[in-house]
């Protein structure tokens, strides 16, 4: 039976009473957003199931924001890959020397937290740098020995809430060789940076030495979703394929030289910079992505109103109305800037945020 509307109405009013007697509380507008919604829901004739789903999500997000928050300003390199490959396999091999190198860097490493090349990864970077999103199943996923029992793995009831905080918490994502799961991640993350979901980061496809992997899974996504007009050109941009550790690690390093990070700002898309580019490099941007912007022209700027109170405000900005379709030209509008400016010194520490 569900509760009277006037009941409802009191309990609303103790949520913004009770929110109101905490002034110093931060994002309280947010908090109080939250829970009435949750009371909202509460008039509803929700089945029991439903009530467990939502109870489930709400503790697996819990647990997860309040792991990774210590490390918010370290970035972090989600790996994704076969649970199938042997710990002597060259693929495992790859994934464990590719961990180590961008945990040499300064990165963190995010992996599943299982075998095959979620392992590689953890062994690779270690568990002091690295992070394992295990998920809750009858049979096969278990935590691999490098990473079971510390304090950063972390084990979900629901694959759509780890999922949320594989990319959430990425910086760049490094998929190696796999099955269904592999391209299943392989797809998802392209069309959210596609559709300005996620992102921008680099997306970086490894394979073994020599390995065709990729190079087939390309060779299938430019002749039957490019040539039949289903992808622009454009969307190439969008990923790196290698077969080389180091390459992979400066696909990673160098997007982060100068760009830092982006928001929009009502319609305006705001780029977060490290360094401050030249009037003559703002210039040059602007005659070679005309293409992008739906009006007027790309612009230095400092932080904007609804910006205030954020941890990158005190970093320059260029904003500029883009059109918010063309993914693959916004990438290289992004190496453009990182090449302008790499020589700042701000650019020897791609991996903090």
């Amino acid at each position: 039976m569900v509760p009277s509307g006037q009941g409802f109405e009191s309990l609303q009013a103790d949520v913004i009473d009770s929110i109101a007697r905490l002034p110093m509380l931060k994002h309280s507008e947010w908090i109080e957003r939250s829970l009435s919604t949750i009371v909202q829901m509460a008039r509803e004739d929700f089945d029991r199931l439903d009530w467990k789903i939502i109870s489930s999500s709400l503790r697996d997000m819990e647990k997860a924001f309040s792991m990774f928050y210590p490390y918010r300003h370290v970035r972090k390199i989600a790996i994704f890959g076969s649970a199938r490959v042997s710990p002597e396999s060259p693929e495992y091999l790859m994934a464990r020397d590719f961990s180590r190198a961008i945990a040499q860097q300064g990165f963190m490493v995010i992996t599943g937290g299982g075998g095959g090349i979620m392992q590689a990864g953890n062994e690779g970077a270690t568990a002091e740098r690295s992070f394992g999103l295990n998920i809750q199943l009858p049979f096969e996923q278990g935590s691999n020995p490098f990473v079971a029992g510390d304090s950063k793995l972390l084990q979900f009831k629901f694959f759509f809430t780890r999922k949320l905080f594989f990319l959430r918490e990425s910086d760049a994502l490094a998929l190696f060789p796999g099955g269904f799961g592999t391209l299943d991640e392989a797809f998802e993350c392209l069309t959210l940076t596609q559709t300005g979901k996620f992102g921008p980061a680099p997306l970086v496809l490894l394979d073994r030495p020599g390995g065709d992997y990729w190079l087939d899974w390309n060779t299938f996504v430019q002749k039957q979703l490019r040539d039949r007009g289903f992808i622009s050109a454009n969307d190439r941009s969008l990923y790196t394929i290698t077969d080389d550790v180091n390459v992979a690690c400066e696909a990673i390093a160098s997007f982060y030289l100068v760009y830092h990070s982006c928001r929009y700002v009502r319609e305006k898309l705001v780029i977060r910079l490290k360094t401050e580019l030249s009037e003559e490099n703002v210039d040059r941007l602007n005659t070679d992505f005309s293409d992008i912007v739906v009006t007027g022209k790309i612009e230095k700027s400092q932080a904007l109103p609804p910006e205030i109170g954020d941890e990158t405000f005190d970093l320059p900005r260029l904003v500029l109305h883009f059109n918010q379709r063309d993914l693959g030209r916004l990438y290289q509008l992004i190496a453009a800037i990182n090449e302008m400016g790499a020589t700042s010194p701000a650019a020897a520490h791609p991996e903090k945020k």
